[in-house]
Formats: structure tokens, sequence, C-alpha cells
């Protein structure tokens, strides 16, 4: 590992706030020759409403613009870094089919961009955007900074996840035995306790002992919304 991503690696991970994280964040973007940037955080929990964090240094009326109109269901950086972990790089054709979004954007000064989402195993998602206003990205710019730039995006995952995923989604630290596990898998399959019970070659009361124990972990009210946030947090 060389100097500047130990820098960044200490910076980045040992923030002790939101704050702290967006100002390492912001100066280690400042390095790769981007004046602005955003960085959007969500778990996974609660399903019907994840909590996204925004964290972002552009103008406050662009901001406020974006978080009113909701911009977030039709920037297409937003689409791709969903379904797609790779770079992404601003273009004219990528913004073809929201034309007034783009135009606006471009209005405050966001006219040259790049994004790149993470996904870890806890089914945190996260999108990190760099942007300036002039100088197109060139080949060889890229060619130097296209690793440090994933690279501070994986590290800006890790460090707010650090900071505050015990906070916005604490049943991330949940465990389940291998016992818990096999019946919670079972019953995500649609199986009632009796069938998982044959399968299993254990009683129903045993089943149901291990189900209420997932229950009662998860701080869920019944096995199916237990078996939806198991699948979730990946664990089963």
């Amino acid at each position: 590992m060389d100097s500047w991503q130990e820098e960044q690696l200490q910076s980045l991970l040992n923030a002790k706030s939101e704050s702290e994280f967006f100002k390492a964040l912001s100066d280690s973007v400042a390095k790769l020759g981007f004046e602005k940037c955003s960085f959007g955080f969500r778990p996974p929990l609660p399903v019907s409403s994840p909590r996204i964090i925004l964290l972002d240094n552009y103008s406050a009326n662009w901001h406020d613009r974006y978080v009113q109109n909701n911009y977030l269901v039709v920037d297409p950086t937003v689409a791709h870094g969903m379904r797609s972990v790779l770079p992404l790089i601003w273009s004219d054709g990528l913004f073809a089919s929201c034309r007034e979004f783009w135009e606006e954007a471009q209005s405050h000064g966001l006219r040259v961009g790049w994004a790149q989402s993470c996904h870890d195993a806890r089914g945190v998602g996260s999108l990190l955007t760099l942007a300036r206003s002039h100088d197109n990205l060139s080949p060889t710019e890229l060619a130097e900074n296209n690793l440090k730039m994933s690279w501070v995006a994986q590290l800006a995952h890790e460090g707010l996840s650090h900071l505050l995923l015990d906070k916005l989604m604490p049943e991330s630290g949940v465990t389940l035995t291998a016992r818990e596990c096999e019946v919670m898998r079972w019953t995500a399959e649609g199986k009632t306790s009796s069938e998982v019970g044959d399968i299993m070659n254990i009683s129903d009361s045993t089943v149901n002992f291990h189900i209420n124990n997932a229950v009662g972990k998860l701080g869920v009210s019944n096995k199916t919304a237990a078996s939806i946030k198991a699948v979730v947090l990946k664990l089963i």
C-alpha cells in the first residue's frame, strides 16, 4: 500500500462524526481534481422505507432542489448504481431521458462527473459521485486516477458504515445459530413448521423453538417478517 492509499485509509476509516468523515472525503476528492462530491448511503432496512443518508458539498440551492423534487428517482447515475458497481462517466446520452434535470444540474456548475456504487454483504448500498464545472475527463486522467477513485468509493462506503450502521440498522450485528439459519431458510421457502420438521427430522415444537428465537433476535413479530429480514441481512 502506497502513502496516498494509507492517508485515505486513515482519514476515512477513523472519522468520529459525519462532518469529519465528509471533510476527509471532500479532501480526498479535491486531490483527485474534483471540486464537488456527493455520497449517498442506503441501509436495506426498513424494507418499506429505507433511510437514505445524502452528504454533499453542492450549492445549498441544488441540494434542496434535489431532495425536495425527489430527483433520486430520475437520476440515471442512481439507477446505474443500483444495478452495477462499474464506474460511470457523465455524458449527454446518459441524461437523454431527463434533459430538464441535466440542464438544471449544469446550471449549478455540475457539468463533468464520475460515479461508482458499492454494495456489501450486509445489503448496504452507497454511491460516490465526483463532479466539477469544467475540463472533461480525458483518457489520460482516467488511466491515472480510475483506481484511486474506485479506492475512495470503497473506503467511503466502509467508513460511513463503520460510523453509522450500528445506529441506523442495529440488526446488522445479529447472528443466528446454524440450526436457526436452516429453519429460517426453509421457512423463507414457504415451508410450514411441520414440513420443516420432516425435512430436518426434528419435531414441530423444535422448529417453532428455533423460529421464535430468530423472531426475537431480529426484533420482529412473526416468522414471515423474520424470514424477510434474515434474507435482506444475508443471514440465510
